[in-house]
């Protein structure tokens, strides 16, 4: 998969148990609701990258 964006990069959330526990609980509640799995995806905004 190539996920490609110059205004946002992907979430570092390393030590963000509690941002990460969420993340899982609303892929979890998407896969219930859908009958697939999903993968979530944390975007943080580049500083200095406005369009």
């Amino acid at each position: 998969m190539d996920i490609h964006s110059d205004s946002y990069r992907i979430a570092a959330l390393k030590e963000r148990d509690d941002a990460i526990e969420i993340i899982r609980s609303a892929e979890a509640s998407i896969a219930q609701l859908t009958g697939s799995p999903v993968t979530l995806i944390a975007y943080e905004k580049n500083e200095g990258r406005e369009r």
